[in-house]
């Protein structure tokens, strides 16, 4: 199964985002999240109608936050992305009347309840500015997949 990487690329793009000093491009910062323009401008949507980041277009446009790291939550991204699921674990629903199957689903269900408020709690306690390496973003340097601002060693 194909992990879904969006909430740590949209993250990086983030703090990447929290350095910069004028607007970057959807272009560079696609190439950062290894996908095409259209396709993070679609990922960023909800975070753009949340007030999170914003954008401008034409010459000199691109995107910049609108809030600082400081007041913006791991669980605010993990909901501005549509809250994508945590868990790939299902429960059979092929014989409803099966009791086995009845007390495997509400075991599965109850876990997985607890483990989704304990998520929210922790995400909900960590902003991004805490994510932040000590050194800030240099313009220059590449970072892994793009031309996007690198943070120093």
């Amino acid at each position: 199964m194909n992990k879904d990487t969006r909430l740590s690329d949209v993250l990086h793009v983030l703090l990447h985002l929290g350095h910069a000093t004028e607007p970057i491009t959807s272009e560079i910062l696609a190439k950062s999240m290894g996908t095409n323009p259209p396709v993070f401008r679609r990922t960023m949507a909800g975070l753009r109608e949340a007030g999170y980041v914003r954008s401008e277009k034409g010459h000199g446009g691109g995107w910049m936050l609108a809030r600082p790291l400081r007041e913006i939550t791991l669980l605010d991204v993990y909901s501005a992305l549509g809250q994508p699921k945590l868990f790939a674990i299902g429960s059979r629903t092929n014989h409803p009347d099966c009791l086995v199957q009845k007390k495997v689903n509400d075991v599965l269900a109850d876990t997985m309840e607890q483990a989704e408020a304990l998520f929210v709690r922790r995400f909900s306690e960590i902003t991004l500015d805490l994510l932040t390496p000590e050194k800030h973003a240099q313009l220059s340097e590449p970072c892994e997949k793009s031309s996007l601002p690198a943070l120093s060693q």
